[in-house]
């Protein structure tokens, strides 16, 4: 299974989950042609509720702990979905500037 597979799979499993959207951005960076190493990922939840951003963070870090070891790089935005339906604004990923 590869690893947006698995980073889905988990984060279903571990949160109530309203809207997912995972994104392989690694075409973005300097890798090889096929890897997965840089995620964007857009979490809707109300597990998150009463949780500030941080903590959101860090409880899908800790979900992901062992795939995290072997990816580069996770961007996240966690929102309730009361956040998401009020100002669903999703950052637009930077080029990599090394490539």
């Amino acid at each position: 299974m590869n690893f947006y597979d698995v980073i889905i799979r988990d984060l279903n499993s571990a949160f109530a989950v309203n809207h997912l959207y995972l994104e392989n951005e690694s075409y973005m960076h300097n890798v090889p042609a096929n890897s997965e190493t840089h995620f964007k990922l857009v979490i809707v939840s109300d597990d998150f509720c009463a949780t500030p951003k941080v903590k959101r963070h860090q409880s899908i870090y800790s979900v992901l702990s062992t795939t995290m070891k072997s990816i580069h790089a996770l961007s996240i935005q966690a929102f309730t979905l009361d956040e998401f339906k009020a100002d669903p604004i999703i950052l637009k990923s930077p080029d990599c500037a090394h490539k």
